[in-house]
């Protein structure tokens, strides 16, 4: 009997069970990236683009194709087939959903066309969004909103005015000027990020030459210095507004929610039976305000977000002179290597004497002597003890004693062109191909009445083939005694062949009377005792079809 589990042991299996639930929606979630890196990752952009440009509309696969070739792009020659294994592919990493709309057709091929309709997810939308947004900007140099940074200053000085007055701050006021607050805000940190991930990805270069640092040069002299200069100039003031709006942040945050609640009954109920996250508009929880405050201030030790960007600014000016160190240098010839060489000396110095050699090595390439490997005769094994000296000789090459090459010297043959015979090859094999479609076709459009048509010689040995392979994969069963005398009768039960290829099936049935008979060019087949079912492959058929029995 097993002792009963402890309590820190009961308390760790919800945790455990936490953690697996976690990363597994983190690995739903990062499947949905799946499509971008996929070998057809063009083609789902394309088919992934047709579904962002509607709002709340679920396409079937003839109006995605239709789109699709209206505005032209790697995915405009595909097929219907092809398409829908696309479609249902992107289902499976998460990015489509299939709709639950209700098919109203007229007809069967109607129904077959529109049945399968899908629709945009969320999570779909949201990285084909933020996918587009990197192939159209991502190298792009963007423009600081500077001008916002005044109106978030201006916005949160009115905002305390309107909150530390008697009576408060009319709630929808309140939600208004919230709102465009962080709107401002937002747009301002996302212009300094993006700008400031460009300025570091130039200044990596150690390849401009003097015209590209001269623009750079005056970009960091005058656009940079404007953007640091204005916010070590609005950062104190916004800093204080904060601080004195800050004890009534709370209570303004209760007072918005209370008169406009927004999707807030989509949070979980107690009861469990809501699992919807709401992902509120920014400046409705603390934690946003917290957020705005420590772009300003230090509020946790780590320094502000205004710091950070001084001392980008800083990296971003040594980077300057260093690159400009380099130009002059290499423009006058005076490159000084000399910090370089103090620096190996000491290594040299601090070395051990075998961790010299492998130093001197490295830095100097003088490798060891290298010995001319000539492989000897195939009869002599000389043991890899043997010294160079007393070892056997190996004759040299001529060119390789005089020259130091192998090569051989002259004009190469050209390589002969098998183009013609590849290309010959190729159209038997299509003709081939094309042949066997035909003779396929031909049964499946004579199925049913082979008694009034007359095959043609490849349709009736398509026809015998399958036939063949039929009888061939039977599985047969006993039968009771049907004449007293101990003799044993044997059925056969559904005897099939397919070739998936062509699209064509044959199931063979034992049927006691039953004559079939097959009329060709070729001559006549009768058939004793079986009949023939053909139509199409499981995988070629559809709803529409139906096979046909001959007997």
């Amino acid at each position: 009997m097993e002792p009963p589990a402890s309590g820190a042991a009961r308390d760790a299996v919800p945790q455990v069970q936490g953690a697996q639930d976690a990363d597994s929606e983190a690995r739903r979630r990062l499947d949905a990236y799946t499509y971008l890196s996929a070998p057809e990752r063009l083609e789902h952009l394309a088919i992934m683009r047709v579904f962002c440009g509607t709002l709340l509309a679920d396409l079937a696969v003839p109006d995605v194709l239709a789109k699709l070739r209206q505005t032209g792009g790697p995915a405009a020659g595909l097929d219907a087939d092809t398409l829908t294994v696309r479609l249902e592919q992107l289902v499976k990493w998460g990015n489509l959903l299939r709709s639950s709309h209700t098919v109203k057709a007229s007809s069967i091929s109607e129904y077959q066309r529109s049945r399968a309709r899908y629709q945009l997810s969320k999570l779909g939308e949201r990285i084909q969004r933020d996918a587009d947004g990197v192939l159209a900007e991502a190298d792009a140099a963007r423009e600081v909103s500077n001008e916002l940074l005044a109106l978030v200053e201006r916005g949160l000085r009115e905002l305390v005015e309107l909150v530390t007055a008697p009576g408060g701050i009319e709630p929808q006021d309140g939600l208004e000027r919230v709102s465009t607050l962080f709107v401002q805000f937002t747009e301002f940190a996302d212009s300094i990020r993006d700008f400031y991930a460009y300025l570091g990805q130039v200044l990596a270069r150690y390849d401009l030459d003097s015209a590209e640092y001269q623009g750079f040069k005056e970009l960091l002299l005058d656009y940079v210095e404007a953007i640091t200069e204005d916010v070590a100039f609005r950062a104190p003031r916004i800093s204080a507004a904060l601080d004195t709006l800050w004890p009534h942040v709370p209570g303004l945050l209760a007072r918005l929610d209370a008169h406009a609640q927004g999707l807030t009954g989509l949070s979980p109920q107690g009861d469990g039976r809501m699992e919807t996250r709401v992902l509120r508009s920014r400046g409705r929880e603390l934690a946003d305000w917290e957020g705005l405050r420590g772009w300003f201030s230090d509020t946790d030790g780590q320094g502000s977000q205004v710091d950070q960007l001084r001392d980008a600014t800083l990296r971003a000016l040594q980077s300057l002179l260093a690159n400009a160190k380099r130009m002059l240098r290499s423009a006058t010839g005076e490159m000084s290597r000399r910090k370089d060489l103090l620096r190996l000396a000491r290594w040299f110095e601090e070395a051990a004497p075998q961790d010299a050699h492998d130093i001197a090595v490295a830095a100097f390439g003088l490798y060891g002597a290298r010995h001319l490997g000539i492989p000897p005769a195939a009869d002599e094994v000389v043991p890899a003890y043997t010294s160079w000296w007393t070892g056997p000789v190996v004759e040299v090459p001529v060119a390789l004693r005089e020259r130091g090459s192998r090569a051989q010297r002259g004009r190469t043959s050209a390589v002969e062109d098998h183009s013609a015979q590849k290309r010959r090859l190729w159209e038997a094999a299509r003709e081939r191909a094309a042949a066997r479609a035909a003779a396929a076709d031909e049964l499946r459009s004579a199925s049913g009445r082979f008694a009034e048509v007359r095959l043609t010689s490849a349709a009736l040995g398509l026809l015998l083939e399958l036939l063949a392979t039929a009888l061939g994969n039977a599985q047969l069963r006993r039968l009771a005694d049907t004449d007293g005398e101990g003799a044993t009768e044997f059925g056969l039960d559904h005897a099939h062949s397919e070739d998936a290829e062509m699209g064509i099936r044959l199931t063979v049935r034992r049927t006691a009377g039953a004559r079939c008979v097959l009329h060709s060019v070729d001559g006549d087949l009768l058939l004793d005792d079986l009949e023939l079912d053909i139509g199409r492959t499981s995988s070629d058929m559809t709803d529409g079809d139906a096979e046909a029995s001959v007997s």
